[in-house]
C-alpha cells in the first residue's frame, strides 16, 4: 500500500517532469521562432559580397580607403573586375588589410593582361595568390568581324553560331583552369536573352557548356531588364547558377536587349528579393555580390551602404 508520503513524492516528481518538459518545449518553440526571424544571410551563414565595378574608376586611386569603407559597411567578400593597376600580391595585401576575402574575379575573354585567351597557367597562379576560387567571363568573346563596333551593337548581332563558339571556348578554357584548381563561370547581360528563332544565346550557353566545368553568375538586374523572369530561369536550370549579382532596376526599365536599364539601390526597385534570394539559394547559388550600374544618384559608396542595409535585414 502506498503511503501518503509516497503519493506526495510521486506527485512532486510528476510536477517536476512536467515543468521540465514544458521548459524544453518553450525553449524549442523560442528557437524555432528565432530561426524563422533570422535574416537570409544569417540563416545560411553566407557572406554578402560586392562587385568592385560598382565603385567606379576612383577605386584604383583610393584602394585602401575605399576597401576599408566597404569592410566597415559590412561586406565580407569582394569580386574583382580587373587588377586595378596592382599586382596579385599587392591586391591580396590590400584585401587582407581591409579584412576582406576576394573569392571571385571577372576575367576578360581576350586582350592584354589577364584573360581567358592568355596564359592560363599564369592566370591560375595569379588568382591563387589573390585568393580567388572562381574566374568568371563577364561578357562573351566578341568575334573579330565586330572590331570597331560598340558593345551594344556586337551583343545584339551575335548569331547562334557565335554563341555556340562561345560555349565551346568556355568548355576548353574551363577544362584547363579546373586542373589548376580554379572554377570557371559566365556572367550574363541582357543581349544573351535576345531571341534567335526559338532559342537565345543564354540557352545555347547553358546547353552547350559542360556542367562539370562551367558555372554561371546570374545578373538578376540584366535578366529583369531583358523582360525575362529570374525565378523561371533558376527553376529551369537547377545547379547551373552558383553566383548572383544582386542588382535592382526601377519599374521604369523597359524590356530591351541593348544594355539599357534604370538602375537603383537594391530594395528600391522592382525585384522581389525576399523571394528571389531563397529561390537562388535553393537552385544552388552560394556567391551573392551586390552590384549597381551607373548613373548613381549620389556617392557610389553611399548606394552600396543603402543596398547592404536593405539586404542585411531581408528575412527569407
Amino acid at each position: 500500500m502506498r503511503t501518503t508520503a509516497n503519493l506526495t513524492r510521486a506527485a512532486a516528481d510528476l510536477s517536476r517532469r512536467g515543468f521540465l518538459a514544458a521548459g524544453v518545449a518553450t525553449f524549442a518553440a523560442a528557437g524555432a521562432a528565432s530561426a524563422a526571424q533570422a535574416t537570409f544571410f544569417q540563416r545560411h551563414k553566407l557572406p554578402l559580397g560586392i562587385q568592385l565595378y560598382s565603385l567606379g574608376p576612383d577605386l584604383a586611386k583610393e584602394l585602401d580607403t575605399q576597401l576599408a569603407t566597404v569592410s566597415k559597411i559590412g561586406f565580407k567578400t569582394v569580386e574583382l573586375a580587373g587588377y586595378l593597376g596592382r599586382t596579385p600580391a599587392e591586391l591580396r595585401a590590400a584585401f587582407d588589410r581591409a579584412g576582406l576575402a576576394c573569392t571571385s574575379a571577372h576575367v576578360q575573354p581576350k586582350g592584354a593582361g589577364a584573360s581567358f585567351s592568355g596564359d592560363l597557367a599564369k592566370l591560375a597562379d595569379d588568382l591563387h595568390v589573390i585568393g580567388v576560387k572562381t574566374a568568371i567571363m563577364p561578357i562573351h568573346y566578341i568575334p573579330d568581324r565586330f572590331t570597331g563596333a560598340d558593345l551594344r551593337q556586337a551583343g545584339t548581332q551575335m548569331t547562334a553560331e557565335d554563341w555556340k563558339w562561345n560555349a565551346d571556348f568556355l568548355n576548353e578554357k574551363a577544362a584547363v583552369l579546373k586542373k589548376a584548381g580554379i572554377a570557371t563561370g559566365y556572367h550574363n547581360h541582357n543581349f544573351e536573352l535576345a531571341p534567335l528563332g526559338d532559342t537565345t544565346g543564354m540557352d545555347i550557353l547553358l546547353k552547350g557548356t559542360d556542367p562539370s566545368l562551367v558555372t554561371f553568375e546570374m545578373d538578376a538586374g540584366w535578366v529583369t531588364a531583358a523582360g525575362h523572369d529570374p525565378f523561371a530561369m533558376l527553376k529551369a536550370h537547377p545547379g547551373r547558377f552558383t553566383h548572383m549579382h544582386v542588382k535592382d532596376v526601377k519599374p521604369t526599365t523597359k524590356a530591351n536587349f541593348e544594355l539599357r536599364q534604370d538602375p537603383t539601390e537594391v530594395g528600391s526597385g522592382m525585384i522581389n528579393w525576399p523571394k528571389l534570394l531563397p529561390a537562388a539559394y535553393d537552385a544552388g547559388v552560394r556567391g551573392f555580390f551586390y552590384e549597381q550600374e551607373p548613373p548613381f544618384k549620389g556617392a557610389r559608396l553611399e548606394s552600396a551602404k543603402i543596398s547592404f542595409g536593405y539586404l542585411a535585414k531581408v528575412v527569407a
